[in-house]
């Protein structure tokens, strides 16, 4: 790490060329190209699936997305008045004529009479596409919304709802991270007291955000990727981004101030945050890679895009960064910390100590000796808090919200009150039931269907079209009484689907599946709290492995992972409390009460257990350098937790502010991720992290980092924070005056028991060893091998995408792309055929002179003291 950082600085203008080269190589291409993101998804092996696949082969026409024209007299009169007739039937009749319109069928045909209210003020047509609401052009849905709103005058309203309406209607949710940007700024100005300390890590965040964006964006050419998917990238790459290049920062400035050159400081900064960086990074995008093993293409395509994001954080953290650090040098730091800097003191050599960090460091010191005092009160304390948030996520209920939870002034939202107050609100959702018959003598069997669905508690009304003479399907719309999202209904899909198809098809040749967007909601909520427990597992398993690898601990990692559960749950808890209880989302216009999005556990877990590592170790892993360096455990976790408290505190309002930001963006299912992102970095940071977690460290005792010695000598060795640093002590030139021997020797004494300079004699003394000599760090037998980290990741990920599109585009038939990343692949390879040796020379040159040379603050014995 020390090498590239070296090489970047002394670069600067070459990486920051090389970065605005990579901007607009993507941003080319993405202008010429733009995303091509969809909201179509798949539940192989779903009764839903299996209704739409049916519907599909059979009656093509009939299996497309199915919207409402929803029209209401404002003042008395009917929608049978023959003006209003004339007028609805012109407008119906031009939409029925645009383009993607498969058909139009009116209130007022033969079987229209249904479709007006009871009052005779409300009517809806259906409008049926001819293909899903994802594939149909956003200019045709936009036709259709134009052309019924033109009907509208002082009597008449007209609205519209449906899927491909609500994704052409609201458009892109809006842009709130500007808002979370200048929250941020505000934190690292008053966290730095500097502009450029301040703007350093949002350009860097900028520029990987840019980047990551930029390349999921063109990668929604080649896989599927949802129309949340960057807005999620956007959200997680933004947070991590910022912490990041802010923890990077702080380790450059507290060597600028300790006297380091900027270049050595850089190089230093790197060396440890920068190795802490991308251990964290790598955390975050397994976590998120964990999704994968849902199968479940949305979301792996999901966690793909969020993972593309934060690997761009990482490369910009220890690329970018080190080069702006030479392009600003020694500007970082303030003035009066640059003048204090330059007026040393005379006495020791050291510039004087910042008032302000000082009493900061103070207060953390004693928070940290309090929860050492009162470990077992505040670990209670803790629990009894992180208890009483995760107590809603009890009755957590997935699903999918509906057009009621659209913002108020819509014209999605306005069509479904229209809906519900005059047909019922089951009206918004129907169930399709799918009716295959398999033999003409199957229709009594089908005729006995309809009346049970229309007998059955919870049903409004079930219509069924006749029996298709080339197919023998026949399409029976349902309307249940309650909401789409109504816990009735989910129970009523049961109830239909376990008792009463079954009880019609027995002894007969009939085949029914129940589908339907409500359907297919209840089975997506069903498929993913099938398979939490193993993508839990996963990520669990995961984040257990790289912690005992990282501090070679067993109880560590698994403190860690409970940790993470416990996050997770309380957030659960507020998510819950907020939109599913309805405690404030009328509030931020984010629609009634409703259940959670079925998707938000899964993904939420992903993202939080990479946030939550990453605290983890940017806090264990001072600890663990602390504790090799003195085997006190208590001291260990007392020294971590005050000198990383105050950057964790900072990195975490920093998250807060940006994931509070997207809360106000107008789209629920955002702001869901956005407040319980919130809640878990806000009680991770300020209740687990700051109070929890010591504590329990506190009981443990040096069991934490008990590791079994199988496990020792198979592990890995891998070093988060680098090799501890231990600033060399200035020594002070003393005239040399002769003493008598008595009173040399009680200086030589008494030189023993403190840190200053004693009085030296005429003649070089002999130095004693101290009495207690400081422990030194734990060696490895074995030589230490030359590796070239930054270039064998190059390698392996040039060799990994050309695996990856080889097996991809070779099998699509993509040949230009296909001969294009070959390309780059082999330009990769030739790089690293010339580059490959050199590094390996060099850091073995390097590491030679290391241990040749003496160390710097461990003076030898009988040396003279100058």
């Amino acid at each position: 790490m020390s090498a590239l950082a070296r090489w970047c600085f002394r670069h600067r203008l070459l990486v920051v060329g090389i970065w605005a080269a990579v901007l607009v190589a993507l941003a080319v291409p993405y202008a010429t190209l733009g995303a091509r993101y969809s909201d179509a998804f798949s539940l192989p092996g779903t009764e839903s699936s299996k209704a739409q696949a049916r519907l599909q082969a059979s009656e093509p026409r009939q299996a497309g997305d199915s919207d409402q024209i929803v029209v209401h007299m404002r003042r008395d009169g009917s929608i049978r008045d023959t003006a209003v007739r004339q007028k609805v039937t012109s407008m119906l009749d031009r939409v029925a004529a645009l383009p993607s319109v498969a058909s139009v069928t009116s209130m007022y045909g033969p079987e229209g009479a249904p479709r007006i209210s009871k009052d005779g003020r409300t009517a809806y047509a259906t409008v049926t596409f001819d293909a899903q609401a994802d594939r149909i052009p956003v200019a045709d849905v936009t036709r259709v919304i134009d052309t019924a709103q033109a009907a509208r005058d002082a009597d008449l309203q007209v609205e519209l709802g449906g899927q491909a309406i609500s994704s052409a209607a609201e458009g892109e949710a809006q842009s709130t991270e500007a808002i979370g940007l200048v929250a941020a700024g505000i934190i690292l100005f008053v966290a730095f007291g500097s502009l450029l300390g301040m703007l350093l890590p949002l350009l860097v965040a900028i520029a990987a955000l840019g980047a990551g964006l930029l390349a999921v964006g063109l990668t929604s050419h080649v896989m599927t990727l949802g129309s949340d998917a960057p807005t999620v990238a956007a959200l997680i790459g933004l947070g991590v981004g910022i912490d990041y290049a802010l923890f990077i920062v702080t380790r450059h400035r507290t060597g600028l101030r300790s006297g380091l050159a900027p270049e050595q400081a850089a190089v230093r900064a790197l060396d440890t945050s920068g190795r802490a960086v991308v251990f964290a990074g790598l955390t975050v995008v397994t976590a998120l890679l964990g999704l994968l093993v849902l199968r479940i293409g949305p979301l792996s395509a999901m966690g793909i895009s969020a993972a593309t994001a934060v690997l761009a954080t990482v490369v910009a953290a220890v690329t970018l960064l080190p080069a702006l650090l030479g392009l600003f040098g020694g500007r970082l730091l303030t003035r009066r910390q640059r003048r204090a800097l330059t007026a040393r003191d005379a006495g020791t050599g050291h510039p004087p100590l910042n008032r302000q960090r000082h009493g900061t460091a103070q207060s953390l010191g004693r928070w940290a000796e309090q929860v050492e005092r009162h470990r077992t009160l505040f670990a209670v304390a803790a629990l009894l808090v992180v208890t009483v948030l995760s107590l809603p996520a009890l009755s957590l209920r997935l699903g999918t919200s509906d057009a009621g939870n659209d913002p108020k002034g819509t014209t999605t939202r306005a069509a479904y009150d229209l809906l519900a107050q005059g047909f019922g609100a089951g009206s918004n959702g129907p169930l399709v039931l799918v009716a295959q018959l398999g033999a003409p003598s199957d229709g009594p069997a089908l005729n006995r269907l309809v009346s049970a669905v229309r007998s059955t508690p919870g049903v409004a009304s079930a219509t069924a079209g006749p029996p298709a003479a080339a197919t023998g399907l026949s399409v029976i719309d349902v309307v249940p009484t309650g909401a789409p999202q109504d816990e009735a209904t989910s129970a009523l899909l049961t109830h239909l689907r376990e008792d009463v198809v079954p009880a019609a098809e027995r002894g007969s040749g009939l085949t029914v599946y129940v589908g339907g967007t409500t359907a297919a909601s209840g089975d997506l909520a069903a498929l993913l709290a099938g398979k939490l427990p193993l993508f839990l597992g996963v990520i669990v398993a995961l984040g257990c492995l790289l912690l005992m690898v990282a501090f070679r601990s067993v109880l560590v990692p698994l403190t860690a992972a409970v940790m993470n559960l416990l996050a997770s749950a309380a957030s659960f808890g507020v998510v819950v409390a907020v939109f599913q209880w309805g405690w404030g989302s009328e509030l931020l216009d984010l629609g009634k009460a409703g259940p959670v999005e079925a998707e938000l556990p899964v993904i939420m877990l992903a993202i939080l257990f990479g946030l939550s590592m990453d605290y983890q170790v940017f806090l264990v892993s001072r600890m663990h350098e602390e504790w090799e360096h003195t085997r006190d455990n208590h001291r260990a976790i007392r020294i971590g937790q005050a000198e990383t408290g105050r950057l964790i505190n900072a990195a975490a309002l920093i998250m807060i502010c940006v994931f509070t930001a997207f809360v106000f963006g107008g789209q629920r299912v955002i702001a869901e991720y956005g407040v319980g992102l919130a809640a878990a970095v806000a009680i991770d940071a300020f209740v687990l992290r700051t109070v929890l977690v010591p504590s329990l460290m506190h009981l443990l005792g040096r069991a934490n980092w008990w590791l079994p010695a199988g496990l020792e000598r198979i592990l890995p060795r891998v070093s988060i924070e680098g090799a501890p640093s231990r600033e060399p002590v200035p020594v002070v030139p003393v005239p040399v005056v002769p003493v008598p021997a008595r009173a040399a020797r009680a200086d030589r004494t008494a030189g023993l028991h403190h840190t200053g300079v004693a009085t030296i004699a005429s003649r070089p003394a002999v130095v004693p060893p101290p009495a207690r000599p400081e422990p030194r760090l734990r060696q490895d037998s074995t030589p230490r091998a030359a590796k070239s980290v930054a270039v064998a990741y190059l390698w392996w990920f040039f060799v990994g995408l050309f695996g990856m599109h080889h097996f991809y585009l070779g099998r699509t038939g993509r040949g230009l792309l296909h001969l294009c990343t070959l390309g780059i692949c082999g330009l990769g390879w030739l790089a690293d055929a010339f580059t490959l040796p050199h590094q390996v020379r060099s850091a073995n040159a390097r590491i030679a002179q290391q241990d040749v040379a003496p160390r710097a603050d461990a003076p030898a014995l009988n040396d003279p003291v100058h």
